[in-house]
């Protein structure tokens, strides 16, 4: 992983640039979205999903950018349409949200790691050489999941209703990545993007 401990990591830009590149989605038009939103701050870091999806017999394609710059958490994301009733032709629609830093209340990262026996930290993709997963889960406060559940007591035999108990989480957005889907580079540059959002969000 990157040296946080560095005054600054590298400007990533020209290497988002090239990720946006070699998936070949409309990479202009996802270019130009993001750099609306990044207004000139450089990319400490960043992350790229593809993600096809199906729409009945056609495949529609969505990419998801989380980047990272000094000051904010940039989320972009850019959608295929088929041609409608308002748009007579295929279309890309884009939306981009920037989140300043001190927003940012949670960073969680859930991992699925195979052979845990033969895990190694510190050696190459440990936790990806025969699969794995990592879950990204970002919280701005935007967007909250509640979940409920029946409240019991520790009596077994009692029938009288104790209501409802529950959570809140933070959920803006969750991004998973699979060794399967993404390769071990995926996992590994979703590892990276959570170290750096969470040394950044810690100052």
């Amino acid at each position: 992983m990157r040296d946080l401990n560095a005054p600054e990591l590298a400007d990533a830009s020209a290497a988002l640039r090239e990720a946006i590149d070699r998936c070949g989605y409309y990479p202009d038009v996802v270019t130009d979205s993001l750099a609306v939103a990044i207004a000139g701050e450089p990319i400490r870091a960043f992350v790229l999903q593809h993600e096809p999806t199906f729409d009945r017999d056609e495949v529609r394609r969505h990419i998801t950018i989380l980047a990272l710059t000094p000051s904010r958490l940039i989320v972009g994301h850019t959608d295929e349409h088929a041609a409608d009733d308002l748009i007579q032709a295929p279309y890309a629609s884009t939306s981009t949200e920037a989140i300043p830093l001190q927003r940012v209340n949670a960073v969680v990262v859930n991992r699925v790691v195979p052979n845990p026996a033969g895990y190694a930290s510190g050696k190459s993709d440990p936790a990806v050489a025969g699969g794995g997963e990592v879950v990204l889960t970002i919280g701005w406060g935007m967007v909250n999941r509640i979940d409920l559940e029946p409240a019991v007591c520790a009596d077994p035999n009692c029938e009288a209703d104790h209501g409802y108990t529950g959570s809140v989480a933070a959920d803006d957005i969750s991004l998973r990545i699979s060794a399967a889907a993404d390769g071990p580079a995926g996992i590994q540059q979703v590892l990276d993007f959570a170290q750096a959002l969470s040394f950044a969000t810690s100052r």
